[in-house]
């Protein structure tokens, strides 16, 4: 019997979204292993006759999690107004679904068909080109560098004044800056980065920067305002988008605004800018206001109040406009006004049309990644399936599989193409201490991320096997010229990603899951060319059968093997 219980589509969703002003991608959710075929039938809503001609399209059994399947097709059409239903079969019964549900017979009025309204050009998912290319670079600055191949490891505490005249003390831990940065570019361009996301560069009291004192300025730690156009520029000339975190949730203590508010309470003409701030502010632990994780430091901004939004909007143009950057990496983004994302990505947009936006939001992020708001999210889903099947072993080949193939189908194809995908970042350990200090299961987690389904990003020094479970270790200074690197393994790897557009923008469908053996084998695939990729994930040699993809061959213990067909 058809467990028609488990039958979705959702109109205007993941489940049915236009690639472009001719092309409609449409998915069909079924139960795992139910169902024999699904055929769509689409038509012109507007169509001039009583009776509407519908054309069949077969759907392909795309991909499966662990209780669903999900077919695919996509409708190329001139029509700019579509109506569709589905045909399902299960070998013994034939259903058909529509918005009145799932029925016998399709004796019903268009109206009733599922309805994309129209094909609005305004409202297709435009996610940058460049995107899909994207190897990333996560630099956290005052860990990186000072010099070309050097830190120096020295704290530096100073006074600054902001550009609003007043004054705040800031400091750094490691010395890190961006002539550090600037000097190392070749070494990253070897590697085959064509993207670096900098963590906080703005002044700001703390080391990590994420309690902005001033929006409009370099943290003279770091460098100058002029530094930043060098870097930049000397980025672009080799092919390298550079990416600013933007922290728009919350501000620091020496942030112009809430210094008034401090001094003046519900007087000061600032006093709406912040979130939930009572009449009497009181500046201790924890505070009586609301901040980002209770933090007194980082008093929460009220990105609903039109002044500060204009305020916050215009320092996402101004250094677009005034040094060049290519998009931004926006912190706590879920804790931020939707109407906000909206505002700031059509600013940035107009200043420049292919700017990218990087959520970080720790959960599924649909909400954000309907085409209005974000391009991409950092992919913690990813990270955290990578922790249990690479580092802990706690994971199946099979659930491995099934668990990647859900965090797929959760978004359209082309955003789940452009997830931030990583191991670790300077708000987690290092990967290499999630895997206990085994450089091979570490190596083969990096070997994936960087063939797997979205953006590849490496968080600084994991090609030099950095470790670290506290804050002060995993964001431990940069171990320039340690002779016992992985950094020929990582550049190899991201040339082959380079090399192969099916790795960039192909599908992913699974080959095997041997759990016994916990092999893992899936292809990417796109018009181009084909590639099956092996991955042993064990600490015992396996003897790959010539019946799986034509070729005999022994991988070695958390090893790989690439076969392009």
């Amino acid at each position: 019997k058809m467990k028609e219980e488990a039958i979705l589509h959702i109109p205007l969703s993941q489940y049915a979204y236009s690639q472009d002003e001719n092309h409609l991608a449409i998915r069909l959710r079924t139960a795992k292993n139910d169902c024999k075929s699904c055929v769509l039938y689409f038509g012109d809503r507007c169509y001039p006759k009583e009776k509407i001609e519908v054309t069949p399209l077969e759907m392909e059994l795309a991909g499966s999690d662990q209780v669903f399947d999900y077919y695919e097709t996509t409708i190329e059409t001139d029509y700019t107004r579509v109506c569709y239903y589905f045909e399902i079969t299960d070998g013994n019964k034939v259903l058909y679904y529509c918005e009145r549900g799932l029925i016998e017979h399709i004796e019903v009025s268009r109206t009733e068909y599922f309805q994309f309204p129209y094909i609005r050009r305004e409202e297709v998912c435009r996610i940058p080109a460049w995107a899909k290319d994207m190897v990333m670079y996560h630099i956290f600055p005052d860990s990186f560098a000072t010099d070309k191949n050097y830190i120096s490891k020295v704290p530096v505490t100073m006074g600054v004044t902001k550009c609003d005249g007043t004054t705040a003390d800031v400091k750094s831990n490691l010395g890190g800056n961006l002539r550090g940065i600037i000097a190392n570019l070749d070494y990253l361009k070897e590697l085959g980065v064509n993207c670096i996301y900098l963590n906080p560069v703005f002044v700001a009291n703390s080391y990590h920067k994420y309690d902005t004192a001033d929006y409009m300025d370099i943290d003279p730690c770091f460098g100058t305002k002029q530094d930043m156009k060098e870097l930049v520029a000397a980025c672009h000339s080799r092919g390298i988008r550079v990416l600013f975190d933007g922290v728009f949730n919350h501000c620091g203590p020496d942030f112009f605004a809430f210094v008034d508010v401090l001094k003046n309470g519900s007087k000061s003409k600032y006093y709406d800018w912040f979130y939930d701030m009572p009449d009497k502010v009181e500046y201790k632990n924890p505070p009586n206001y609301a901040a980002f994780a209770y933090v007194k430091e980082m008093p929460k901004l009220n990105t609903s109040n039109p002044e500060l939004r204009e305020y916050l909007i215009n320092v996402g143009t101004y250094w677009i406009r005034e040094v060049g950057i290519d998009g931004w990496r926006l912190d706590v983004a879920n804790e931020i006004d939707h109407d906000f994302w909206r505002h700031f990505k059509t600013a940035i947009r107009k200043e420049k049309p292919d700017a990218l936006m990087i959520g970080e939001i720790w959960e599924d992020s649909w909400v954000w990644l309907m085409g209005d708001q974000m391009d991409s999210t950092m992919n913690y889903r990813f990270t955290y399936l990578c922790t249990d099947f690479f580092a802990k072993q706690v994971m199946s080949v099979t659930e491995f599989d099934e668990s990647v193939q859900r965090m797929i189908y959760r978004y359209p194809r082309e955003v789940s193409l452009a997830q931030m995908n990583f191991l670790d970042s300077h708000d987690v350990p290092r990967f290499l201490s999630l895997c206990e200090g085994d450089r091979r299961r570490m190596r083969l987690a990096f070997f994936y991320l960087i063939m797997g389904y979205g953006i590849p990003s490496i968080f600084y020094g994991d090609e030099y096997y950095l470790d670290g479970y506290k804050e002060s270790e995993y964001r431990q200074p940069m171990p320039w010229l340690k002779p016992d690197n992985a950094y020929e393994d990582f550049k190899r790897w991201i040339s082959f990603r380079h090399e192969n557009s099916a790795i960039r923008n192909g599908s992913y469908k699974t080959v095997l899951t041997d759990d016994d053996n916990r092999v893992y084998a899936f292809a990417r695939e796109n018009k181009e060319q084909k590639i099956v990729i092996v991955i042993n994930n064990s600490d015992k040699p396996y003897l790959m059968s010539k019946d799986l993809i034509g070729v005999e061959k022994d991988i070695e213990a958390f090893g790989y093997f690439i076969h392009v067909i």
